[in-house]
Parts: C-alpha cells; structure tokens; sequence
C-alpha cells in the first residue's frame, strides 16, 4: 500500500504522481527505490538549497518511463522519462518553467546519459540517485539486477579480475570495479560527497568481505 506520508512536506503532490512514478517490475526502481532517493534528495537540499517542489517532482518521475539496463535504449531512459514527465504536468496545470526545470533534472540523473546537470536541483537529484548505488543498499541492487540479467555471481578461478579483463555482464562482482567504486567522485554538492564518501566505504569494505568469504 502507497503511504503519501512518507513523501512528506509533498504528501498531495505525491499521490498525485505515484501512478505514474515506476514504469516496471524492476525491484531495483520501484516505490521504494524512488522513496529512498527523495529521502537523500531532501536530506541535501535541507543544507545545500534548492527548489523542494521541483526537486520533489522530478524524484516522483524520473523512472517514470522503464528501460532494462542490458536494453540498447537504454541510454535514452532519462529523456524518455522526461518527456513524460512533462506530458503529465502539464496536464496538471504546471507552469512551463517549472516543467522545463523537472525535466532538466530527470535528464541529467542518469549516468548512461552524460549529460551535465546544470541546476542545483539536477545536481541534488543526480547525487541523491546515486547515493542508492553504493553503499549496502547499493550492493544489494547490484545483485538484483544481475540475478534479473541472469549473470554469475563472480568468475570462481579469478574473481577479482586480477587476470583478465573485467565483465560485469557476466559476473556480478565486476559491477563495483567497472561502475561502483567510480560514482563517489563525481557527486555535484559538497553535502552529497560527504555522504557518498561514507557509502563508498562500506561498499569497498563489502567487496573486500566478499571476497574474503569466496
């Protein structure tokens, strides 16, 4: 069941936006992935600033359109996902400037997209998307989706990679190397690295477990 309370100041602005909010069945951005990056978003944007409203709304929506991560469209999902977003408020009756600044920001979120966020909201939900992907939250998605691509969990003879050329089509693990342990340095605001910093950590202390373990 929806709580709108738990997208509180925006409680109406939320069960407004919630059926359209997640396009899939993809445990890894359903309701609870979009909660939990409005959550980092307005820890953020309580330090750093920022219109809440705008940021609240392109959180709402910026998995509104599904695009699977092995899916050759898949570094067009953001600009789908912004078009749709303006379709819906539009309908809403939202002013064009607001909807140009929503969707801006659900552009700029993806990584697959390489496209610079030049507001401070883009940059807010930028950091507060990829705060979810690391971590040990982080490091559960990352299995989610490989058990959901049908990928191993690692190469049993060389799981680091220390010998051949990673993979992380193939094998779970190689995700942190190839991606994970690359997003921390690139956070937009001072308070998301602060926060990305100590994820990181426990992704890499994660990894090293991991292995130990194997």
């Amino acid at each position: 069941m929806f709580h709108a309370k738990a997208f509180a100041p925006f409680e109406n602005l939320a069960t407004k936006l919630q059926p359209h909010a997640s396009g899939s069945d993809d445990g890894s951005h359903d309701i609870a992935h979009i909660l939990r990056v409005f959550k980092n978003a307005m820890r953020i944007q309580a330090v750093e600033g920022g219109d809440a409203r705008i940021l609240a709304a392109a959180v709402l929506l910026h998995d509104c359109v599904a695009v699977e991560k092995n899916s050759p469209m898949r570094s067009q999902a953001s600009a789908l996902a912004a078009k749709k977003a303006s379709v819906i408020l539009v309908e809403l009756g939202w002013d064009r400037d607001d909807i140009a600044a929503v969707a801006h920001a659900i552009v700029a979120h993806s990584f697959s997209a390489n496209v610079p966020p030049e507001t401070l909201e883009a940059k807010i939900l930028q950091d507060a998307d990829r705060l979810d992907a690391i971590g040990m939250v982080g490091a559960g998605r990352c299995f989610y989706i490989g058990g959901r691509m049908s990928s191993a969990l690692y190469d049993p003879f060389d799981p680091a990679g220390d010998n051949r050329e990673l993979d992380d089509k193939r094998y779970v693990i190689d995700h942190f190397q190839t991606k994970l342990f690359k997003l921390a340095g690139g956070f937009q605001t001072k308070t998301g690295r602060a926060l990305a910093a100590t994820r990181d950590q426990r992704l890499r202390d994660f990894f090293a477990a991991f292995l130990d373990e194997i």
